[in-house]
């Protein structure tokens, strides 16, 4: 959502030119499938890593622009926020050393973007919300400075036709209106991609909605926000409700909102895209110049351009992607489901299990949507987002159990496989998967220990709720610094 528009005034005509464009798009995008012009070959992943930028009190720091400035890398890119950077790790075939090197990329990208945010009296955090995010730093005045995101801002807002309402039950409550979407930038995130062929494509996401709840319970790191204790990944449910075009009627109707989890699997990646062109209004109907069917009967890969934006504001927790690289087409899953942090060793750990798992679960003789409801993946889902480590989960085999007891009986194993079969080097597997390992044999992950250490601080030693917040954040950001997984963090 990075791209800059030419505009943000949209005319009728605008819309209706639109529509036909991605019609259009669509149609080519059959045609290229059905004859087989997409890479199949190559088996490539990559990270895209959403950033917080603070100040030496832990408040959020509206320098994102001074930052890039400094910065000076298309390898990082603006988010919602002002308070936000996204740096982007270039693909990287799966196997061997795929993890070192991950490391050390993530690890340099991290360290330059802090150094560049010192200058200006920021400090860079890994984290899914701020504990010390408040009604200060709602302001429409904190958007990026780009054009497009003050036309999806007013684009969401126009569709819903009154401000947006957040409603959230979890261990405390919190009901708020606001009339922009600032509330979607509180929440920081890290996508996995993988590039899979198009048969290969419906089995991998598939796998991938189907352990969205563990990766969730074990990866959340959001539990705060507004100054409450709400869910374990808090990003996830009011990433939905920031966002929601739906008015009261049309969530009665049974619309369907645009931060979408799906319905059933798939048997096809078209399905996804045929959905999110028939279910979803266009936000920002702009068309560029290219007629897709001319390029692709002069021999070209057309971009369809219209067609990527539209999929760009369908906000799937596993994203069907088309993409152009190297002049050629290809297909990938973009996993969105993560909360960024709490550390490199935490979100490669996370990594791990997901390639590992999607590798394994797709090459299952009995597949897991053979054997599981698509209504038991997404009731994981909201449960993995809502308990986090203390989640439970539905099984084949098992029923409902803690999530840790699945991912120790059942699923590290299948990760083991699964990275074996990417031929991962097993010391790399060993430690990222340890890690997982430990997590859930000492039930800790980012939320739970910010949880525990606020209440260790409210509750058992008197601070008041702001003050005990910011110290959280405080030692957070020790912590996180030192590179040591959260499983090992101290309590204060």
């Amino acid at each position: 959502m990075g791209e800059r528009l030419p505009t943000s005034a949209f005319t009728t005509q605008d819309r209706q030119r639109y529509r036909y464009k991605v019609r259009r798009c669509l149609g080519v995008l059959e045609r290229m499938l059905a004859e087989g012009r997409f890479e199949t070959g190559r088996k490539t992943m990559g990270i895209e890593l959403e950033l917080v930028l603070a100040d030496e009190d832990e408040n959020l720091a509206n320098v994102n622009g001074e930052v890039l400035t400094r910065l000076a890398s298309t390898d990082f890119q603006t988010e919602l926020g002002q308070f936000n950077l996204e740096v982007n790790i270039a693909p990287h075939s799966i196997g061997g050393v795929l993890f070192s090197e991950l490391e050390e990329e993530l690890t340099t990208s991290i360290g330059y973007a802090d150094h560049k945010a010192r200058e200006v009296g920021a400090h860079v955090a890994i984290i899914g919300i701020m504990p010390t995010f408040g009604d200060h730093d709602v302001a429409l005045c904190a958007l990026s400075n780009n054009p497009r995101y003050a036309a999806l801002n007013e684009q969401i807002i126009l569709a819903r036709g009154e401000d947006l309402a957040v409603a959230i039950d979890g261990v405390e409550h919190l009901a708020c209106e606001t009339s922009s979407i600032i509330f979607e930038a509180a929440g920081t995130s890290i996508q996995f991609h993988l590039q899979v062929s198009p048969d290969g494509f419906p089995t991998a996401w598939n796998a991938a909605q189907a352990i969205a709840g563990v990766q969730l319970a074990l990866g959340a790191n959001s539990p705060f926000f507004l100054g409450r204790e709400l869910w374990r990944e808090t990003r996830a449910i009011l990433f939905e409700q920031a966002t929601d075009t739906r008015s009261e009627e049309l969530v009665a109707q049974g619309v369907r909102p645009r931060v979408f989890f799906g319905e059933r699997w798939i048997n096809s990646a078209v399905e996804l895209i045929h959905e999110n062109v028939r279910y979803f209004s266009a936000l920002l109907p702009y068309c560029d110049d290219e007629d897709p069917v001319e390029v692709l009967e002069s021999g070209e890969i057309p971009h369809l351009s219209e067609l990527r934006l539209h999929n760009g504001t369908v906000w799937r927790w596993n994203r069907p992607v088309y993409d152009v690289q190297r002049g050629k087409p290809h297909l990938r899953i973009e996993n969105r489901v993560l909360p960024a942090g709490p550390t490199v060793a935490d979100m490669l750990a996370n990594a791990a299990l997901f390639y590992g798992l999607v590798r394994a679960l797709s090459e299952q003789e009995r597949p897991i949507w053979r054997r599981m409801t698509f209504s038991a993946a997404r009731e994981n889902f909201y449960a993995g987002a809502r308990h986090g480590i203390d989640a439970k989960q539905f099984w084949p085999g098992l029923g409902t159990v803690a999530v840790s007891d699945l991912v120790l009986r059942r699923l590290l194993p299948l990760a083991y496989d699964g990275l074996d079969l990417w031929k991962i080097e097993p010391a790399e597997r060993d430690w990222l998967l340890g890690i997982i390992e430990q997590r859930c044999l000492r039930r800790t992950n980012g939320a739970d220990w910010q949880a525990k250490a606020f209440h260790r601080l409210y509750d058992e030693r008197g601070y008041d709720r702001p003050t005990a917040l910011r110290e959280v954040t405080r030692r957070y950001m020790e912590y996180m610094r030192t590179g040591e997984p959260v499983h090992s963090w101290p309590l204060p």
